[in-house]
């Protein structure tokens, strides 16, 4: 019997934007064998992916043309308004995935404006660095056109792991800022560690190791737990409970200005807890603090 051929299929993409990002994943289509078109503001970025066997588009029109799938990684969603509006008429037919960080708002504008012009709109939140693109533990979020999103799947693979969250264009950004708050929470919380324990002299590389065992250890448990009792509305707790939080909350604030540490971080949870205190949710766990984010009033107990 004949061999049976496994190479992939190789699709025509255009990749508008060559910035750190722009530039890796034009790379990553590049060494996955797809036909790539490239453009950017300045012109002199197309050269390492010319190198590559990227062809450069002298124009943005002439980028859009190249290829049935635009991925648009720029600065801001008003840069991709501002390029991409002119060019409605060449991309009408041809897909769209904005891979440029925005809001769910900008995703939606941009989805309705690509529907009026014929024109299929992907939203994408890339969860990864530059350097991750094409490696292990990289996703693209992506969310709006599911038809256009199947059809061009595999190329998309090529780049990172695929997680489509929803027709609802806006979707992609709302889970990517989500993702991002919890990222930059915890990595607030790791720098008001290292300020506390470097005020004494303590050398971070030999902090560094037990804190990243508590936050891995502390994270495991908090992410699923927090979720589990968000869904069951179940928040009360023996382990932890806000009223417990509040009590020990001054030993973190007197010892940060002891320390010459700013406390600026804990503020608004001193705040947050004597709320859920008042509102008498004293008993509950770490987890009734959703409820009272998100609460444009104060919650009452059923």
């Amino acid at each position: 019997m004949p061999a049976t051929d496994h190479t992939p299929t190789q699709h025509p993409v255009s990749v508008l934007g060559l910035g750190l990002m722009g530039s890796a994943l034009a790379s990553a289509l590049l060494k996955a064998g797809h036909p790539t078109t490239v453009w950017n503001r300045t012109a002199a970025k197309t050269g390492p992916l010319v190198a590559q066997g990227a062809t450069p588009a002298d124009t943005p029109a002439a980028g859009v043309t190249a290829s049935p799938l635009v991925i648009a990684c720029l600065t801001t969603n008003d840069s991709v308004r501002e390029l991409f509006e002119p060019l409605a008429a060449e991309l009408s037919g041809r897909t769209l995935v904005n891979l440029t960080n925005g809001t769910p708002s900008q995703a939606r504008e941009l989805a309705a404006w690509a529907r009026e012009h014929g024109i299929a709109y992907v939203d994408g939140g890339i969860m990864a660095v530059p350097q991750m693109i094409a490696g292990p533990g990289a996703y693209i979020l992506y969310s709006g056109d599911e038809e256009a999103y199947a059809r061009h799947r595999d190329t998309l693979a090529a780049l990172a792991d695929t997680k489509w969250v929803g027709a609802d264009a806006g979707l992609a950004a709302l889970w990517d800022l989500s993702l991002l708050t919890g990222m930059y929470g915890m990595g607030l919380g790791v720098a008001q560690a290292y300020a506390l324990v470097g005020s004494a002299g303590v050398p971070a590389k030999d902090f560094a190791p037990l804190l990243l065992d508590w936050v891995v250890a502390m994270t495991q448990g908090i992410v699923p737990g927090t979720a589990e009792a968000i869904d069951s509305g179940q928040h009360l707790t023996d382990v932890s409970n806000l009223e417990m939080n509040l009590a020990v909350l001054p030993n973190f604030t007197e010892t940060l200005a002891e320390h010459g540490v700013s406390d600026q971080l804990f503020t608004p949870l001193r705040a947050l807890l004597e709320r859920a205190v008042a509102e008498g949710y004293g008993a509950d766990g770490l987890s009734r603090m959703v409820d009272l984010l998100k609460a444009p009033e104060p919650l009452r107990t059923p």
